[in-house]
Formats: C-alpha cells, sequence, structure tokens
C-alpha cells in the first residue's frame, strides 16, 4: 500500500504547485490475513476434523470404560496430544492436533489410539493424494495436464453425485 503526499489531481487543478510526488510504502499491519475466506475455511476444517478426532476417542474410551488395572484404576485414559501435525487438504494445511491415550495395563497388548479419519504417514487428504498420483502418473512425465486433469475432476463429480444420492436416501 503507498501513499501519495502530492496527488497529481491537485496539482492539475492549480490547488497544489508542487511537481514532485513523493510516494510512501507503509508497513503491512500485522494480523491481517491476505486471503481472509481461505483462513475462515481453513479454521472451520481445523475444527471440524479436530471434533471428529474427539469424538473418535470418546467412542474408545467409553468402549473400555469398564477395563480396570489390578489397583481398581481406569486401564486407558486420555493423556495429552501428538504433537501437531498439518493435513493437507483441498484448501491447503490444517493444522490438527491428534490426542493420546494411555494403556496402564502390564499386558503385552496395549490399546492404541489410532484415528480413522486421519491416516498417520502422510497425512494428505484422500483427493489430493488422487490428484497427485494422477499428475505424477499422466502428466508430469508428458507434460500434458490436459488429459491427467478431466479425468480426475470426472472422478471427483461422480463422488459427490454417489455421496449426495447416499445421503438422500
Amino acid at each position: 500500500m503507498a501513499v501519495f503526499k502530492t496527488p497529481s489531481i491537485l496539482i492539475e487543478k492549480g490547488i497544489c504547485h508542487m511537481t514532485k510526488a513523493i510516494i510512501t510504502t507503509l508497513p503491512k499491519p500485522h494480523g491481517f490475513s491476505p486471503d481472509p475466506l481461505t483462513d475462515i475455511l481453513r479454521a472451520g476444517a481445523r475444527e471440524l476434523i479436530q471434533q471428529a478426532v474427539e469424538a473418535e476417542l470418546s467412542v474408545l474410551l467409553e468402549t473400555h470404560s469398564g477395563d480396570r488395572t489390578e489397583d481398581g484404576r481406569a486401564r486407558l485414559v486420555r493423556h495429552s496430544h501428538l504433537p501437531e501435525g498439518d493435513v493437507i487438504t483441498g484448501i491447503g494445511a490444517v493444522p490438527v492436533k491428534v490426542p493420546r491415550v494411555r494403556d496402564r495395563a502390564d499386558s503385552a497388548e496395549k490399546i492404541r489410539f489410532t484415528s480413522t479419519i486421519l491416516s498417520p504417514y502422510p497425512r494428505k487428504a484422500k483427493s489430493i493424494q488422487e490428484l497427485l498420483s494422477w499428475l505424477f502418473l499422466k502428466g508430469i512425465p508428458t507434460g500434458d495436464f490436459h488429459e491427467a486433469l478431466p479425468h480426475f475432476w470426472a472422478q471427483c463429480s461422480v463422488a459427490v453425485l454417489d455421496h449426495d444420492i447416499a445421503a438422500q436416501s
């Protein structure tokens, strides 16, 4: 963003007699995003993913709520979070914190929480993985993206239609 100290319109009307314009560049204000809509979508996606993962954890903890250790304590308890990681989605990277559980039992078979929504490695949405696969196999080696992208978008539209039909029935 720039501020003109002497606007040319004032010079043309004879209001101002300076002929040299001085342009001062203003610093970008902190906290403002160049794309606020995408930021809102990412925040919403983060919240929804977080809620879904928490719901998965609640089901696991409820399933094992009656399990006790030898000293009478709950066998499976919530235990902090894994380090925050990014899930790559169609709107970009979305940071997500995945909760951990602690199995207090001495048995060899420990219960672990693994989200069915988030794959552990790499954390990419399936549509992004498919797009990258198609681009690698069809588009990048030959440079023919016109063949790769329409096929991918056709698959996406069929999946969306199938989802809509299933949701309506």
